[in-house]
C-alpha cells in the first residue's frame, strides 16, 4: 500500500490553514491599507494590554467596533471605547473595518459607511496605518511604521464613556471643541445615554455633569493646584497612586493622569450608565473591579430612579416604587444601574366624576417642573388635577397656592416618617388607595393602660420573689464588703448583684483549669455557668498579687454605672473570704487580638466586620467621654481589651485603669502612669499628662492594627519605623497606602473606606493632642459619605526613634512590657 502523501493535497491544506488563521487574527497591533478587520478578527496592542474588534454586548443582536482590555489583563469583558455606538451593525462577518482614502472606516453588511475618522483626504495623503497602543489609544498615522510623529487622528481625542490614564480630557481652544464623556444607555447598550461629563464653559478647570445634555446638576469644583484635587472631590486626596495634572495654554486646557508606577495595577475613570463618575481598579485575585471613589451620590444623580420612584440614599437598593406603582421591565435596581422607573399598577381614568384619587406623600424636596396654577383652594386644586388627563400630581401651600405636575414625576425623595416636609398628592387608581383603619382614642388609651398594668404586676411579682430569696445573703455580703474596703461600696453600688463564693465555685467547677479563659494583668479569667444556664466570664484577682486592689475597686465603681451596647456588662461581684471577683457577660468569640493577629483565625474578620468593629469601638469610647453618667478616660484601650460577642460586635473591657473627669474637666496630670506600651500618647508616656486625646491616640493605634492585621508591638525593634503608624506612614507618603491593608481583605474590601480609615488613624496618632480629632469627629469621619473631606495629616508620633523622658525612671522601665500586657508604673513615694 502506498503511504506517500499527495503533495498537491498537502499544499492545499497548508494554504487553507493559512487562510483560516488570517481570518481569525490580523498581524500584531496594526491595520494597514491592504488589510481589513471583520468577523472574529482582532488586533492586540504590542504589550498585550488592549484588543480591538467587533463585540456584542449582552444578549443584543447588535455589533460594535470597540476597544477592551485583553482577557489576559482583565478577565471580565470591559469595553473602554466604542466607534459606532450610535449605528450598530448586525452581521460582523459581512461588515468590514478598513482604511479607505486615508481614513479608518467601518462598512456595514451593505458596504455603507456607518462610522469614519472623517479626516480631510488632502491632509493625510500617502500611506496610512492604524495602531492600537498599550495605553488603549487607537492612533492613525502616516507612514509604514508606528513612528514618533503626531497622529493624524486618535481615539483619546474622542472618548466615549471612559477616560484612560495618559489620555487628555479637556477643551481645544483652536477648534472650540470640548471633549465629552457620555454614559452608555444602560449596562448592555453602548448607545449614548442620558448623562454626560464635560468641561464647564464658565470655568475650564472644572467639570460638570449634565442630564440629557441640558440640565446641569453636579460640578467637580475648580482644580486645586496645591492639593492636586478638585474641590468637590476630596476623595482624590486619598488616591495618591495617580498623578493628576492640569495643563492650560493658548491652544488647549486639559487634565491628564498618569498610570500607577506598579504595572500590575489596571485603572480607569468612567461615567457609568447610572450617571456616576467613578475611579476604579481591577483586582486580579478576586476577579472584580474595586471602586476607589465615586461622585455624585446616587440620589443626587438626576432622574437616576426614573419616573414615580423614590430614591433613598440609606437603603441597599436606592430606588423604590411609590405605592400603587410597579417597576418597569427594564429596571435593574439590584445592580443599582440606570433605572427604567415605575409605572401604574392600575391605569387611571380621566374626569372629575371618576373614583380615582390621590396618594399623600411626605416629600423631603418637591420634584421639579411644577406648574403654578394660582391662588386656588386645596379642594379646587384637587378637582382641577382630576379634570386634566395629563395631570399626575398636585400640591398646595398657603404661600404658593396650587401647583401641578404633568407627565412623569422625577427625582422623588420621600421622607421615611409620615410627617414633616412638604405634601405631594400623586394621582392613583381607587383600588391602589387603601384607607388605614383608625383606632378610636378611647380604645387606644384602654389598651395602653391594660398593657402597663400587666407589666407592673409581672415585674413586681418577680422582684418580690428575687428579693425574698436573696435578701439575707446579699445584705450580709454587702455589709462585709463595706467594712472590708474603705470606699468600696456606698449607696449607689448596692444595685449591683453580689454573689456568694459558693455560687462562684459551683459555676466554675472550683476554678477548674479547663474553665480558664485567660490571664489578665492581676489575675485569671474563667468561664462559668450560673443558675438557669447563664454563661458568664469570672475575673478573679490573684491573692498573691500585691497590686490590683485599687484597679478592682475602680472597675467595681465605674462599670456598674455604664450601660452601652459596645461596653461589656458587669453582672455582679463577689467579696467574700478575701476574694475579689467580678462577673461579666460571656463573650464567645474571645478578645479581638486572638482573631486579628492569628493567621488562621483572621479569615473570620472580613472587611465589613472589621469596619463594624472600628465603628463599635468608636461609639463605645464616645459614650464614656461624652454621654455616660460619668465622664471617663479609659487609659488602656487595646486589642486585648476588646471582646467580641457571638455576632462579632465589639465590647470594651477593663476599666481598672480608668479615671473619672468632672463634666467640664478637659485634662489632668498623674505621677502614676498606667497603660500599655505602644498605645500611650507621647504627652502621657513622658509627662503623665492625659485627657480624652489619650484614648483617641490609643484608638488610632487600634484602628491601624485592625486595618493592617499587624500588631503594633511587633515594630518596636525596627530601626527605621519603631511603630505600626510609622511603617504605615512611610508607605502612605510613597503612594502605597493599599499595602497597609491586611492582605487577607485587601482585594475584597471597599478600598475608599479602608484608605479613609488609615487616614483617620493617622489623624488620631498625631504628636500634639490639639491636632487629634475628638471621638465625635472620628465617628463623623467614619460615617462620612463620599464627599466628606478629611483634614491633612502630619507625621505620626513615635514614627522614628527619639529620646524620651517618661515619668518613670530608668530603674522602673525593666517592668515595662512591649507586648499586649498592661503595665503599671509604680508611683513615687
Amino acid at each position: 500500500m502506498n503511504t506517500k502523501p499527495n503533495s498537491k493535497f498537502v499544499f492545499s491544506v497548508i494554504l487553507l490553514c493559512a487562510f483560516l488563521e488570517s481570518h481569525v487574527s490580523l498581524a500584531a497591533d496594526t491595520i494597514s491599507e491592504n488589510q481589513s478587520l471583520s468577523g472574529d478578527q482582532t488586533i492586540v496592542s504590542a504589550g498585550g494590554m488592549f484588543e480591538l474588534g467587533f463585540f456584542k454586548p449582552g444578549q443584543l443582536s447588535n455589533y460594535y467596533i470597540g476597544i477592551w482590555y485583553s482577557k489576559q489583563v482583565v478577565s471580565e469583558m470591559t469595553v473602554v471605547w466604542v466607534a459606532n455606538r450610535e449605528i450598530p451593525v448586525f452581521d460582523r462577518f459581512s461588515s468590514v473595518l478598513s482604511i479607505l482614502d486615508g481614513n479608518l472606516v467601518l462598512l456595514n453588511e451593505s458596504k455603507t459607511p456607518v462610522w469614519s475618522t472623517n479626516l480631510n483626504s488632502t491632509t493625510n495623503s500617502g500611506s496610512v496605518q492604524a495602531f492600537l497602543l498599550d495605553s488603549g489609544n487607537l492612533v492613525l498615522k502616516a507612514g509604514s511604521s508606528n513612528n514618533t510623529s503626531e497622529p493624524l487622528w486618535q481615539s483619546f481625542d474622542h472618548p466615549t464613556h471612559t477616560w484612560l490614564p495618559g489620555g487628555r480630557f479637556g477643551f481645544n481652544r483652536i477648534t472650540n471643541h470640548p471633549q465629552i464623556l457620555t454614559s452608555w444607555k444602560n449596562l448592555v447598550d453602548p448607545a449614548p445615554g442620558l448623562y454626560s461629563l464635560e468641561p464647564d464653559p464658565e470655568d475650564r478647570s472644572s467639570y460638570i455633569l449634565l442630564w440629557n445634555r441640558s440640565r446641569k446638576y453636579w460640578s467637580s469644583g475648580p482644580w486645586n493646584e496645591s492639593s492636586h484635587i478638585f474641590n468637590q472631590i476630596p476623595e482624590m486626596r486619598t488616591v495618591s497612586i495617580y498623578n493628576y495634572t492640569y495643563v492650560t495654554n493658548e491652544n488647549e486646557s486639559y487634565f491628564t493622569y498618569s498610570p500607577p508606577n506598579n504595572p500590575k495595577i489596571v485603572s480607569q475613570f468612567l461615567l457609568s450608565a447610572s450617571g456616576k463618575i467613578q475611579q476604579r481598579t481591577w483586582l486580579e485575585n478576586s476577579k472584580q473591579w474595586n471602586l476607589f471613589w465615586s461622585q455624585p451620590r446616587q440620589c443626587d444623580v438626576y432622574a437616576s430612579c426614573g419616573a414615580f420612584s423614590s430614591c433613598k440614599p440609606t437603603s441597599l437598593n436606592y430606588c423604590k416604587c411609590l405605592k400603587g406603582f410597579v417597576p418597569n421591565l427594564q429596571s435593574d435596581w439590584d445592580s443599582q444601574i440606570y433605572s427604567g422607573g415605575c409605572s401604574r399598577r392600575t391605569s387611571v381614568k380621566c374626569g372629575n366624576a371618576t373614583q380615582d384619587g390621590f396618594l399623600k406623600v411626605n416629600m423631603e424636596l418637591m420634584p421639579e417642573n411644577r406648574q403654578y396654577e394660582g391662588a386656588l383652594s386645596i379642594e379646587s386644586c384637587r378637582s382641577a388635577c382630576l379634570n386634566e388627563c395629563q395631570c399626575t400630581a398636585y400640591a398646595y401651600s398657603s404661600s404658593d397656592g396650587c401647583s401641578m405636575w404633568h407627565g412623569d414625576v422625577l427625582n422623588l425623595q420621600v421622607l421615611e416618617a409620615n410627617d414633616g416636609g412638604e405634601i405631594l398628592y400623586i394621582r392613583a387608581a381607587a383600588s391602589d388607595i387603601k384607607k388605614k383603619r383608625v383606632i378610636k382614642p378611647s380604645l387606644l388609651i384602654a389598651i395602653v393602660v391594660t398593657i402597663i398594668g400587666l407589666i407592673v404586676v409581672i415585674f413586681g411579682y418577680f422582684l418580690w420573689k428575687k428579693t425574698l430569696g436573696n435578701k439575707r445573703e446579699h445584705k450580709k455580703n454587702h455589709n462585709e464588703s463595706k467594712s472590708k474596703f474603705d470606699g468600696g461600696g456606698g449607696k449607689d453600688d448596692a444595685e449591683l448583684p453580689i454573689f456568694s463564693l459558693r455560687a462562684i465555685i459551683a459555676a466554675t467547677n472550683n476554678f477548674a483549669e479547663g474553665n480558664k479563659l485567660g490571664e489578665g494583668g492581676f489575675g485569671l479569667v474563667y468561664k462559668g455557668i450560673l443558675a438557669e444556664n447563664q454563661e458568664v466570664a469570672i475575673k478573679r484577682l490573684s491573692k498573691k498579687s500585691g497590686q490590683g486592689h485599687q484597679e478592682f475597686m475602680n472597675e467595681l465603681k465605674l462599670i456598674a454605672k455604664l450601660q452601652h451596647t459596645n461596653l461589656v456588662r458587669l453582672l455582679g461581684c463577689c467579696l467574700e473570704d478575701a476574694e475579689m471577683i467580678l462577673i461579666y457577660e460571656y463573650m464567645p468569640n474571645r478578645s479581638l487580638d486572638k482573631l486579628l493577629f492569628d493567621a488562621s483565625e483572621k479569615i473570620e474578620l472580613n472587611w465589613g466586620r472589621r469596619f463594624r468593629i472600628i465603628e463599635g469601638i468608636a461609639q463605645g469610647v464616645l459614650y464614656i467621654h461624652k454621654y455616660s453618667r460619668l465622664k471617663i478616660i479609659h487609659r488602656d484601650l487595646k486589642a486585648s481589651n476588646i471582646l467580641l460577642d457571638g455576632a462579632l460586635n465589639p465590647k470594651i473591657l477593663d476599666f481598672g485603669m480608668a479615671r473619672i473627669f468632672e463634666i467640664n474637666q478637659t485634662e489632668a496630670n498623674t505621677n502614676r502612669v498606667v497603660g500599655t506600651y505602644g498605645y500611650m500618647s507621647s504627652e502621657y508616656a513622658r509627662y503623665g499628662h492625659f485627657s480624652e486625646k489619650l484614648d483617641v491616640f490609643s484608638f488610632g493605634v487600634l484602628l491601624l492594627e485592625i486595618v493592617s492585621g499587624k500588631k503594633n508591638a511587633s515594630f518596636y525593634r525596627f530601626e527605621h519605623s519603631p511603630t505600626l503608624a510609622g511603617w504605615a506612614w512611610e508607605l502612605w507618603k510613597e503612594g502605597r497606602g493599599m499595602e497597609v491593608i491586611d492582605e487577607s481583605v485587601r482585594e475584597a474590601c471597599r478600598l475608599d473606606e479602608a484608605l479613609r480609615c488609615i487616614h483617620i488613624g493617622f489623624l488620631c496618632v498625631q504628636e500634639t493632642p490639639a491636632d487629634r480629632p475628638t471621638m465625635s469627629s472620628v465617628i463623623h469621619m467614619l460615617q462620612g459619605n463620599e464627599s466628606t473631606s478629611l483634614p491633612p495629616s502630619k507625621e505620626p508620633a513615635f514614627s522614628t526613634h527619639r529620646n524620651s523622658n517618661p515619668v518613670c525612671s530608668s530603674k522602673t522601665t525593666t517592668g515595662l512590657s512591649h507586648n499586649a500586657v498592661t503595665m503599671s508604673l509604680p508611683e513615687g513615694r
